[in-house]
């Protein structure tokens, strides 16, 4: 069953990689705004906008933009015929300046340059750089990018395209419906897990939130809502900031992974594996923060790297968890199956294995929601399981000290569980001690499997004869005691009278002898004096013939 399971999550996780690699070109179709097609050429000195509107420069148009590596470039639009006033809308990408240049019809060229922080005010929704036309009377025809320290690392101008502002708007609602339920979302796992955290105190739970809390920052950061929330910070740091919170919540869903298995999954080298991992992925993550305004593109390889490590652990992980028959592996590849194939898109992208699009960028989001959702449900069902432990750890406890306060044999308190109970008791008490009359010879007669059936029917003639107030133990071989408030009504005669009417094994004939006496029982000294006192008036009743009951009184003296 668990190999069937397993092959049917690698099936379903292939199909959606596939599905996805394959999205990229659809979403070119279905997103906002008419696609421009671009051709590049690399910045030389000399150059001028209107030389190069004018097309006195070669530009390479078959190319892929990556391959042309980092610098300062000219990038220029196939010709375009658009009019009214427009939405220039491409990617938001690493870069230190970009000028915008728009060529009319009626020769017209309007140009606007946007440096690290000023492109923070042109950043919407969806992380889409987002640069205005005003509505002239001639058409647009042509658009220039001139963009500078470019590290073009997935694009130099990264799919722009022309829309107008109803387009825009519609784009920008849809996508605050998207970023919003996210965000509800994560506050609502958030707040609900750590609530649960605190009083049930489970590691899994603490990881889980930190891993909620860090997808929510990154879907801040990425969205570009941040840049909303601080229009002056640098589109850079912006994009650092995404870099930063993104690594934290891959590490934090790692911690999550490990505290929720069972602890044998990780252990030996594969915990230590996951160790390296993580603080690996920790470093490049710092690294690329601190360090990426010197090399982006260097730092850049080693966070993708350091994502490559740990996507590729997952699967010894899982194989591991699928050997030690883990009841939680089905859960975390149902949960994991979307991240972890969107990851390994992303990170293909990163290193320019497939194409990049929008709705692959974006696909973080969606991906991650059913993850936190079905990782949330997978809390739920681990927490019934640990419940469900608890609970037979707790029964198992108290059948334990049961079998410990019991006397196996006859079912009734043993010596030690008899005094426990006895002992303390307020008022005064009457304590009997009954013992089978020549039980030796019973045993002799029928066997010592007959004598201990014997024993169990005198147990339950006892059981049967006193009230549900009467403390009744098996305290010797053949001894009997039974403790009970004296107020309570209990004749040693009926007990004797209910033994001679029983049916004993083989019919042989079994009688007893009944010892009592009143006094207190706050003490162990007076259970010393009850016992001592009860246990003279037995051997007056076996003295006297046997098969009958003698009654005592403690002295004053002693009752005192």
């Amino acid at each position: 069953m668990h190999r069937a399971l397993f092959s049917n999550i690698l099936a379903v996780l292939i199909a959606g990689i596939g599905a996805l690699t394959a999205r990229p070109a659809q979403a070119q179709i279905d997103f906002v705004g008419e696609p421009v097609s671009l051709c590049v050429a690399r910045a030389e000195p000399g150059m001028t906008p209107a030389a190069l509107l004018a097309g006195q420069a070669r530009f390479d148009c078959s190319s892929r933009q990556t391959s042309l590596g980092p610098g300062n470039f000219w990038v220029r639009s196939g010709p375009v015929s658009r009019s009214g006033p427009l939405r220039i809308r491409s990617m938001s990408v690493w870069q230190q300046r970009v000028t915008l240049y728009a060529q009319y019809a009626d020769g017209a060229v309007l140009a606007e340059a946007i440096d690290d922080h000023a492109a923070s005010r042109h950043i919407v929704l969806g992380a889409i750089l987002e640069q205005p036309l005003p509505a002239r009377p001639a058409p647009l025809v042509r658009l220039l990018w001139h963009v500078e320290g470019s590290p073009n690392l997935r694009a130099i101008v990264r799919e722009p395209r022309i829309a107008t502002p109803a387009e825009s708007e519609r784009f920008n609602l849809a996508m605050s419906a998207i970023y919003a339920g996210f965000a509800g979302l994560c506050i609502t796992l958030l707040c609900y897990n750590f609530a649960v955290w605190t009083a049930l105190r489970h590691r899994f739970q603490l990881a889980y939130c930190a891993m909620v809390a860090g997808l929510l920052m990154y879907a801040f950061s990425t969205s570009g809502a941040l840049a909303w929330a601080w229009p002056a910070i640098a589109n850079t740091d912006r994009i650092r900031l995404n870099y930063l919170t993104l690594g934290l919540s891959s590490i934090a869903a790692f911690a999550f992974a490990r505290a929720f298995f069972e602890p044998r999954v990780f252990s030996g080298r594969f915990g230590r594996i996951a160790v390296v991992t993580s603080a690996t992925m920790l470093a490049a993550t710092l690294a690329y923060v601190l360090f990426a305004q010197y090399d982006v593109h260097l730092f850049d390889t080693l966070y993708c790297w350091a994502f490559v490590g740990q996507i590729a652990v997952i699967p010894p992980i899982l194989w591991r968890a699928w050997k030690l028959r883990s009841n939680y592996l089905w859960l975390f590849a149902v949960a994991w199956a979307a991240p972890i194939g969107l990851a390994s898109l992303r990170v293909a992208n990163s290193i320019n294995l497939i194409g990049s699009s929008f709705w692959l960028d974006n696909s973080t989001i969606l991906s991650m929601s059913l993850e936190a959702l079905l990782s949330s449900l997978a809390i739920a069902y681990r927490l019934r399981l640990l419940s469900a432990e608890r609970d037979e750890a707790r029964d198992g406890e108290i059948a334990a000290r049961l079998l410990a306060d019991i006397d196996p044999l006859t079912g009734l308190l043993n010596r030690r569980a008899f005094l426990t109970q006895a002992i303390g008791r307020d008022g005064e008490q009457i304590l009997m001690i009954a013992d089978l009359d020549h039980f030796k010879r019973v045993n002799e007669t029928i066997g010592h499997d007959g004598g201990d059936e014997v024993l169990r029917v005198f147990a339950r003639t006892l059981r049967q004869a006193l009230p549900p107030e009467a403390l009744v133990a098996r305290i010797g071989g053949e001894e009997f005691a039974i403790v009970l408030p004296s107020a309570v009504a209990a004749e040693p005669s009926e007990i004797l009278a209910r033994l001679r009417g029983g049916r004993m094994p083989y019919d042989v004939a079994v009688t007893a002898s009944i010892g009592t006496c009143r006094g207190p029982l706050l003490r162990e000294t007076d259970w010393k004096a009850l016992y001592a006192c009860a246990d003279r008036a037995l051997f007056e009743a076996k003295s006297a013939g046997r098969d009958r009951a003698r009654g005592r009184s403690l002295p004053d003296r002693l009752a005192a």
